[in-house]
């Protein structure tokens, strides 16, 4: 996913968000006159134009994209819960299966490329609207800053985990799949997946009722040092709300390198592992408990792992499945 990771990756994916909503038609008004100016006779679409601010980046719309790309897995995700499939005309970097709900629509998309794409192949697709889930996708010394692609006139949007204004919460999961929604005149859909996301959440926080937080300690990668959680990120929000307490929240950023004897002194209670990549959680597990400086921390004690897949770790339709699925981990009596 991220280029930062210390040289250990992870594999595939548990189950994720249950499928919802119907789709309905997308509008926006045709006419037999070239756009844009029949579209200016017959006036804008509903909801338009509409501005976005984007990581810094204000955009107007005049109506919703017609050739979208989507880049990073949330990202694609995303689109394709608002049922966006015949918007889009590339994708590109998955870091898990897509979700078996998806799968028909994105296998109707084409894949511009396995990681991202060059700037030549992002243009051969025409895009008119790239939706970027991290920051990377954009990077400016590959030839796909925003600026660069804006002059092509291409618009951009950056997943608003990447830019944060005060702790990132499931909340903001539904304001970005909204906003999503509104920038592709599918306000209805976005509200009903919101809604969804929402039931899954309420179910979890039922079951875990007044439970008390296990310390928790995520292991994404690294050997010298750890490259965790932190405290600013979706990660951190998905922990407190499975039953745990992020011992690395102090960390002001998503994601942050500790040393192994800053993760002991801490004593997490259980290890929440990243599962992505070509490293497996086998070989993580193997690592961890072999590891002399934790040798004294009560989950190496006792074994408690806990695994989540990457793709659901970030901002997007996997969040609530993802809560789910850490919950049934750390706090399994819960769930019986």
């Amino acid at each position: 996913m991220r280029g930062t990771v210390d040289g250990m990756s992870f594999p595939a994916s548990p189950r994720a968000l249950v499928a919802l909503l119907v789709a309905s038609a997308l509008v926006a008004g045709c006419s037999s006159a070239p756009a844009p100016a029949a579209e200016q006779a017959a006036g804008a679409p509903a909801g338009f134009p509409l501005t976005v601010v984007s990581c810094g980046v204000s955009t107007t719309y005049e109506r919703p994209p017609r050739r979208a790309v989507a880049l990073n897995q949330h990202a694609t995700e995303i689109m394709l819960a608002l049922g966006l499939e015949k918007s889009m005309v590339g994708t590109a970097y998955l870091d898990d299966a897509i979700l078996p709900e998806y799968k028909a629509a994105y296998d109707r998309i084409k894949v511009l490329a396995k990681e991202y794409p060059s700037f030549e192949a992002l243009l051969s697709a025409e895009p008119d609207f790239v939706y970027g889930g991290f920051e990377s996708a954009f990077d400016a010394k590959e030839g796909r800053g925003r600026d660069v692609l804006a002059k092509s006139g291409i618009d951009t949007h950056v997943n608003s985990e990447e830019c944060p204004n005060g702790p990132v919460t499931a909340a903001q999961a539904e304001e970005e799949i909204r906003t999503i929604g509104r920038l592709f005149g599918v306000g209805e859909r976005a509200e009903q997946q919101a809604g969804a996301m929402r039931t899954v959440l309420d179910g979890v926080k039922k079951k875990l009722g007044d439970v008390e937080p296990a310390k928790v300690f995520v292991y994404d990668s690294g050997d010298k040092t750890a490259f965790t959680a932190g405290g600013a990120g979706i990660g951190n929000e998905m922990i407190k709300l499975a039953g745990g307490a992020n011992l690395f929240a102090d960390l002001p950023k998503a994601w942050g390198n500790v040393s192994f004897e800053q993760v002991a002194e801490r004593a997490p209670e259980i290890i929440v592992i990243y599962d992505y990549g070509q490293t497996t959680v086998e070989a993580k597990k193997k690592f961890l408990l072999a590891s002399p400086a934790l040798k004294d921390v009560p989950a190496i004690k006792k074994q408690r792992f806990a695994v989540l897949p990457l793709s659901s770790a970030v901002l997007g339709v996997r969040v609530p499945a993802g809560v789910e699925a850490l919950a049934r981990q750390i706090h399994p009596d819960r769930f019986k």
